[in-house]
């Protein structure tokens, strides 16, 4: 099965050579499940042709808010719409999590509460997954199509599930460890509050349940769809 991925967001440059850019991080996690992967850098502009020119698409994270003024953001809620009309299975991560809530009517904010760093703990119908998070940016009103399958204290909307057609997650299951720490180094400092950086830091070595995450990101794009 073929994945398109959206890229919305570049990886610091600090950290690619070692880590890799967004699209190795998504081809690492879902490793084993069947899927092939072609990238689309739509945060370059560059989009596919229409939406069937891959099997599923996968959005990914980016520095930038959803709310945010660039002319390939308009484009990206336009082609959500068009893929969720056509049923063709979509999901989204952290940014991709808030445009695909945005382009499909909730609302996505500067969360006044302010961030979630490093490894999370959310419940996810009732089982509870620790992720990596990072953002400050939140779905604070959901889409009235989405049904809440995510959530915890600090983030309401943490999972959206849009029936068979669209899923997508607040954290990222594709952040290890050595990733949070990079980011706390290169874009957390003077950012975020520096007691929120060495909690996250502090917890670093926590185990993940990325690969849990890995493999309902992967069902539901396998899922039979009539």
């Amino acid at each position: 099965m073929l994945i398109g991925i959206l890229q919305t967001g570049l990886s610091p440059d600090q950290l690619i050579a070692e880590m890799g850019d967004y699209p190795d991080m998504f081809q690492r996690l879902l490793a084993g499940h069947g899927l092939t992967f072609k990238t689309w850098r739509v945060v370059d502009g560059e989009f596919p042709p229409d939406v069937h020119a891959a099997e599923g698409w996968l959005i990914t994270g980016s520095r930038h808010g959803a709310y945010e003024d660039h002319p390939w953001i308009p484009l990206l809620e336009d082609f959500i719409r068009a893929s969720y009309a056509a049923h063709v299975p979509t999901v989204g991560i952290c940014f991709g999590h808030q445009i695909m809530a945005q382009a499909m009517g909730g609302r996505v904010e500067k969360f006044p509460q302010g961030w979630a760093v490093g490894p999370t703990e959310y419940d996810f119908d009732g089982t509870a997954m620790v992720l990596n998070a990072w953002h400050q940016d939140q779905v604070v009103a959901k889409p009235d199509c989405a049904e809440v399958v995510g959530a915890n204290e600090f983030c309401a909307n943490a999972g959206l599930l849009y029936d068979d057609r669209m899923f997508s997650v607040q954290p990222h299951p594709e952040f290890r460890a050595e990733f949070i720490d990079g980011l706390i180094n290169t874009r957390g400092k003077g950012v975020v509050p520096d007691d929120l950086l060495a909690t996250a830091t502090s917890k670093l070595a926590q185990p993940l349940d990325d690969s849990a995450m890995a493999t309902r990101i992967a069902t539901f794009f396998k899922q039979p769809r009539g």
